[in-house]
């Protein structure tokens, strides 16, 4: 009697375990069942909610694998930034890079305009390669892959959180007072984390076709950061102001030396319109990749 009670017990909580898979299993729907509309806004912003943990998980093994075994650890955050500052100001002292009055010392212009730069390029970069990088996991597992992208994000706004610190460092270093708006800075640079997740969501995917785009986007980062005013103030007339405006990089990038040096924006109007555009791009990229989400695993 005790081990048919036994056998029955185990059945009832067999019975009970299948019933929550199953509560919690994701079911394919073919994109043309799919619910338009804000019905499928609701589903998105509904799987990025109780994914939460997941992308946080993600968050996690990508850190420990980037700093496994590392000897300089949380330096190498740090290092690219001060060696290309390093080089900049050298040009600049020797008039190879003659660059005008910035309104702060050089070397720590440079500073700050790359940090906030390495923040959209690193993390453009990595959401690139988010599902490339994850072939086998997203072909064997059905999860919400934009969790994927959003953790390796994750990675470039804590290696900014590092860089932050050193720009802090380097302003008691020079003696120099920021303007206390500098407080604003991560305000300003909310829309700019959303382009850098819309483009990953866009060319995750194109990557994942064409391998190829990874190395075109690092490629068009290093050939974009010398279209952005990052080692130069932001120019008045010429050329040069018209790729700037054209640039949404650039409202960002003169948006935090305002707040930081003048206390004010002196291009509210570009900072608005590059502001639309990230919004626009972050939705239209998310609404894509959730859009052919499905396919994914079968091209990655």
């Amino acid at each position: 009697m005790s081990r048919i009670s036994l056998l029955e017990n185990g059945q009832t909580s067999l019975q009970v375990i299948s019933q929550k898979q199953i509560k919690t299993q994701r079911i394919y729907v073919p994109p043309s069942q799919r619910p338009g509309g804000l019905a499928v806004w609701r589903e998105m912003v509904g799987e990025i909610i109780s994914s939460r943990e997941l992308a946080w998980r993600f968050y996690i093994r990508d850190f420990s694998v980037r700093y496994r075994q590392s000897v300089l650890g949380y330096l190498w955050a740090i290092i690219p930034l001060i060696l290309s500052t390093a080089t900049f100001a050298w040009l600049n002292r020797a008039n190879i890079l003659p660059v005008r009055s910035t309104g702060l010392p050089y070397p720590l212009f440079v500073l700050l305009n790359t940090a906030v730069w390495q923040l959209f390029a690193s993390g453009f970069s990595s959401g690139t390669q988010s599902l490339a990088s994850a072939g086998s996991l997203i072909t064997k597992i059905n999860f919400p892959r934009e969790t994927l992208v959003i953790a390796a994000f994750g990675q470039s706004i804590f290696e900014f959180l590092l860089r932050a610190v050193l720009v802090l460092i380097a302003f008691v270093l020079f003696r120099t007072t920021p303007h206390w708006t500098i407080i604003f800075v991560p305000i300003c640079l909310m829309p700019l984390c959303l382009l850098t997740l819309g483009l990953g969501f866009i060319f995750s995917m194109v990557n994942g076709i064409v391998r190829d785009a990874g190395q075109v986007i690092t490629l068009l980062l290093s050939i974009w950061m010398f279209l952005t005013p990052v080692i130069y103030p932001p120019p008045a007339s010429g050329l040069t102001l018209r790729a700037c405006l054209l640039n949404p990089i650039s409202a960002y990038i003169v948006a935090a030396q305002d707040l930081v040096i003048r206390g004010y924006l002196t291009q509210p109007a570009g900072l608005g319109a590059a502001c639309l555009i990230s919004l626009a791009l972050f939705l239209f990229g998310w609404r894509l990749f959730h859009f052919t989400e499905a396919r994914i695993a079968e091209r990655v």
